[in-house]
């Protein structure tokens, strides 16, 4: 028979190799089930600069590979496989991959999200340079330099506004003629002396051979095109948590896990004994320090789960 785990941790970036440590280091047998490309959004980062411990950097790649290294060594076993289904109706909890069913008394979704990206083949062959979803991880390395940022929302305003103290130029490229971001926000982005705004307008391709030299943008309403010369592009429309899989198992708000309303901080799910971390429930952060952050907290709040339910 297959061993029934104390925890088992789906997901393998920082919210889910934290998990496992501080599980695997407080005696709980953990399994990690890492999905098929482990690692999570770092996986596909270049330079991290702003991941405490690392004062000249490090490759995201590398960054995941030590923290892997770190939780096999505290014991915790991995399946690099998917998971194809999870049932959190009976005891012990269960979770399927293509070997087979996994059991265990509390589960640790850490399954991130995914930002949102345009589609455009040069845009996919350029992330990680130029192209980017996050201004809070890449805009110091775009310092001085002109960028286009792409969305309406509240996201893109606080990205372009973001950028805005580090760069020469900001172009905001919006589909529409007006944004859906809030009036605050909007005013604020408006005010700023060098950031402009490109109504009606889409990125059809991303110039460059190694690195980002410029964007394609077409007029909806004329149908005209014209490249703009930049250095950076950003996307801020949005993010896609990977939560299809617990639909109808944990409660969900907007696609992402809810956490049950707890005097304090808890990442305690509807069901009893499992637990979120990181980006699958924080939709506002989206770091790696933080997905950390609460991939210990779940450790903590499932070994705590666990001994008042022995």
């Amino acid at each position: 028979m297959p061993p029934v785990y104390d925890v088992i941790v789906i997901g393998s970036g920082p919210a889910g190799l934290t998990a496992a440590i501080y599980a695997t280091r407080s005696a709980l047998r953990t399994l990690v089930i890492a999905g098929a490309t482990a690692g999570g959004q770092l996986m596909i980062t270049t330079d991290v600069e702003n991941y405490p411990g690392f004062p000249t950097g490090v490759q995201g790649p590398e960054l995941m590979e030590l923290w892997r290294k770190q939780a096999e060594r505290f014991k915790a076993d991995f399946v690099d496989d998917n998971v194809s289904k999870v049932d959190f109706t009976k005891r012990p909890l269960a979770v399927w991959t293509s070997d087979g069913p996994h059991e265990a008394r509390s589960i640790i979704i850490a399954t991130g999200a995914n930002a949102k990206y345009l589609g455009l083949p040069n845009e996919e062959r350029l992330k990680g340079h130029g192209v980017s979803a996050c201004a809070t991880c890449d805009g110091f390395f775009f310092k001085s330099l002109d960028v286009v940022v792409v969305g309406g929302g509240d996201t893109a305003m606080e990205e372009g506004l973001y950028l805005s103290k580090l760069c020469k130029t900001v172009t905001v490229v919006h589909r529409r003629d007006t944004f859906r971001a809030s009036k605050i926000m909007q005013e604020r982005l408006l005010k700023t002396s060098n950031v402009k705004v490109l109504w009606d307008s889409e990125v059809i391709d991303v110039l460059g051979d190694a690195k980002v030299e410029g964007v394609r943008i077409r007029n909806k309403k004329t149908g005209k095109t014209s490249d703009l010369k930049v250095q950076g592009l950003f996307l801020a429309i949005g993010h896609s948590p990977a939560t299809e899989v617990f639909q109808g198992q944990v409660k969900l708000e907007k696609g992402y896990i809810a956490l049950r309303p707890h005097d304090g901080l808890s990442t305690a799910t509807s069901v009893d004994g499992v637990f979120a971390a990181g980006d699958v429930h924080d939709f506002r952060y989206r770091q790696a320090v933080t997905a950390a952050g609460f991939g210990s907290m779940a450790a903590l709040d499932a070994e705590r789960w666990l001994g008042s339910h022995a």
